[in-house]
């Protein structure tokens, strides 16, 4: 007969942990969004190439957009934030 700790089945998550890069891709969305940096990090790198090749465009003007999202990114929940960005794969805003 094989006994089971029962009392440490409340620590065990009860689903698989998901990787969140909100606070990330928020943070560097502000810092450098310019760059696109924060797309890349969200894996989107067609879009952090766009991003980029805007901002060096319009002379940094398009980098406001980078800077919006980063706001955007941290005023989700991080369920909201996950489900647009990393599993619906949303790439803009």
């Amino acid at each position: 007969m094989e006994v089971t700790n029962q009392s440490e089945d409340w620590n065990k998550p009860t689903q698989p942990q998901q990787e969140n890069k909100k606070v990330l891709a928020g943070v560097m969305g502000i810092l450098f969004g310019g760059l696109g940096v924060h797309k890349f990090i969200l894996g989107y790198t067609q879009e952090g190439i766009i991003q980029l090749v805007v901002s060096v465009v319009t002379c940094g003007i398009g980098s406001l957009i980078g800077f919006i999202e980063g706001i955007i990114y941290l005023t989700k929940s991080d369920e909201e934030f996950y489900n647009t960005y990393q599993a619906n794969k949303k790439g803009w805003f």
